[in-house]
């Protein structure tokens, strides 16, 4: 039996580990490995209960996996009904007063008993060589969201009824964090999220494109930029007011979106207001050209909408030495913008129309238009 000081220390050491995870994958990993290590088990598993399709789903395996077990499981899925305790915690054992508490099962347990139940744990347990586990249901906003498991090899001491008390101390705990996760998450989202279109925002754009910059000095890999402006929003606006203008903007988004999954990898935002973007790392030049017309085609039937202006700026084209975002900015900007005034019905191509390298490297003078994405956007 562990000692009280000994516990709290785990708990601490969990309730740490989950705090500095910076992604949903580590809080999970983070949460198995600490259960795993604050109960003596070799092996602990983190599943969420998907309502909607009647399975748990198993989010990590930690510790001592057997060759069946990835350590983050695309599609390691168990029916419910197989497993049922966790909806009997919610809906009998609750009901009646009682709290949610973790229970043990061994291999030496019998795999059949009451009609309707199933102990698949113990065929599990003596499946993948182990002697016992414990199981706590993890409880989130209220609602049984999953489960946290625990297990022994064969031959070492079965955990008995003061480990699962504990167990269940170390799924609140485990729940505390993950809610944490969830609300993080949520930031980071509407950080990089644009409200309106559900599209990705500047903020990601400028992160992305970085990334794929540095990339492409490394390895020469292709970068490719597509900025968009929206034909005739203002109208909208003005005529029929700005609900149905935001109608508009999310009409063309999901557009964007739909075209741009044609090429692997790509990144659809809206950069503000009427203008959009598409951001790619890999695909050819041509292959972004094609995507690129075939939304302009597209767009040019949106009801209500006058087409879009596009330009593209790829790395891929005769567009010179490009070492920075900015760099492939301004060139995607500048075609964009000669599309704009040429109401142009295709893509303007940073490269294969000798005025746009000119018009970015030109001062910027006259109409804001010409005073090119230099800047990162505020906050």
């Amino acid at each position: 039996m562990m000692g009280v000081d000994v516990r709290l220390r785990a708990v601490v050491a969990l309730a740490q580990a989950m705090a500095a995870a910076h992604t949903p994958r580590e809080s999970w990993l983070a949460a198995a490995q600490g259960a795993r290590e604050g109960l003596g088990g070799s092996f602990g598993a983190l599943s969420v209960w998907e309502r909607d399709l009647g399975r748990l789903k198993v989010l990590v395996n930690a510790g001592e996996r057997t060759p069946d077990e990835d350590e983050f499981p695309e599609d390691e899925t168990y029916p419910v009904h197989q497993f049922p305790e966790i909806a009997e915690f919610l809906h009998e054992k609750w009901a009646g007063g009682g709290g949610p508490h973790a229970w043990v099962e061994t291999s030496d347990g019998p795999t059949g008993g009451d009609p309707g139940y199933c102990h698949q744990r113990v065929a599990a347990l003596r499946r993948r060589g182990r002697g016992c586990c414990v199981v706590a249901p993890i409880i989130l906003h209220g609602r049984a969201w999953g489960e946290l498991y625990v297990a022994r090899p064969l031959g070492a001491a079965p955990f008995g009824e003061d480990e699962a008390d504990f167990a269940t101390v170390i799924a609140a705990v485990v729940a505390a964090g993950l809610a944490q996760t969830e609300r993080l998450e949520e930031v980071r989202r509407l950080a990089f999220t644009d409200p309106l279109t559900g599209l990705a925002n500047r903020r990601a754009v400028d992160m992305r494109l970085d990334e794929a910059i540095a990339g492409h000095r490394a390895d020469g890999s292709v970068v490719s930029l597509v900025v968009c402006d929206l034909n005739g929003l203002k109208k909208v606006n003005d005529t029929h007011g700005h609900a149905v203008g935001d109608r508009l903007l999310e009409r063309f988004a999901s557009l964007l979106s739909l075209c741009g999954a044609k090429l692997p990898g790509a990144l659809a935002a809206r950069l503000g207001g009427d203008e959009f973007c598409l951001l790619t790392a890999g695909p050819s030049a041509d292959e972004v050209i094609a995507v690129a017309t075939e939304l302009c085609e597209r767009s040019a039937s949106l009801e209500m909408g006058e087409g879009v202006a596009c330009g593209v700026a790829s790395t891929g084209d005769p567009i010179g030495n490009v070492t920075s975002a900015r760099r492939l900015f301004r060139l995607a900007d500048a075609a964009q913008y000669r599309a704009k005034a040429a109401r142009a019905p295709l893509p303007v191509v940073a490269g294969r129309d000798g005025a746009v390298i000119r018009l970015a490297d030109a001062p910027p003078r006259g109409e804001s238009r010409r005073v090119f994405r230099d800047a990162p956007p505020p906050g």
